[in-house]
């Protein structure tokens, strides 16, 4: 799959749609989803074109790589989500219902979360 350069996040960081930014670096940009599923979720997004962590993990540079996971982490902590824990999750594809074509993690806190995902009833 190619970049789409007209997906909502691309826009974002453009400035052609608004967002409530939380965080902003040279390699990330964080702001609060609009749909939040927790008290605190927040979704980070790298600078750069890639469309899902495949696409990242391959041909991100290191420095982006390195700068987009600090970044995550430093936002979780002034979200205040690091003491009593918190999750982040990046979905890829259509089984994950990546909704995005922009490579992004939502950060989950200020609740207990329950379990990772449902076991398939046999």
């Amino acid at each position: 799959m190619s970049y789409d350069d007209q997906n909502v996040f691309a826009k974002i960081l453009r400035g052609e749609i608004p967002c409530d930014k939380v965080h902003e670096d040279d390699w990330a940009l964080a702001f609060k989803d609009i749909s939040p599923q927790a008290p605190i979720h927040i979704l980070v997004i790298p600078k750069g074109p890639y469309v899902s962590m495949d696409d990242f993990s391959a041909n991100a540079s290191e420095a982006e790589v390195a700068g987009f996971f600090r970044a995550v982490g430093r936002v979780a902590r002034d979200a205040g989500a690091a003491p009593d824990g918190y999750r982040f999750l990046a979905n890829h594809g259509d089984d994950a219902h990546q909704e995005v074509p922009h490579f992004h993690v939502h950060i989950f806190a200020g609740r207990d979360l329950g379990g990772m995902i449902r076991r398939p009833k046999n």
